[in-house]
């Protein structure tokens, strides 16, 4: 399968910060780290995201380099890409965004 990134429009979305952002661990028994193809580390951020019509979802948005929110903080997803996969008769959607900043700060940009 190819993967296509899906551009995500957030404009109608509330998104606030559950859990703080941490590297993202590709292998537990050794405890390896996840990198782009820079060699910077992958952090992996658990957001809830709010439509316009009051639906929530959990969601782990993947993004290079520490992010400077903290559990608590509503979200700006700058550059949010969503890319379908699937594993052995599995499938879901992956997400990866440029920045992911504090709302206050994102209005400032």
């Amino acid at each position: 399968m190819r993967t296509v990134p899906i551009p995500v429009d957030v404009s109608k979305l509330s998104i606030t910060c559950v859990k703080a952002p941490r590297p993202r661990v590709l292998n537990r028994d050794t405890g390896e780290i996840k990198t782009d193809k820079n060699g910077n580390t992958v952090y992996e951020v658990t957001v809830s995201v709010e439509d316009e019509f009051g639906r929530i979802e959990l969601v782990k948005i993947g993004i290079t380099g520490e992010p400077p929110i903290k559990a608590g903080d509503a979200v700006n997803a700058v550059g949010l890409l969503g890319y379908v996969w699937e594993i052995a008769g599995r499938w879901g959607i992956s997400y990866r965004a440029t920045a992911l900043l504090p709302m206050q700060e994102a209005a400032d940009v």
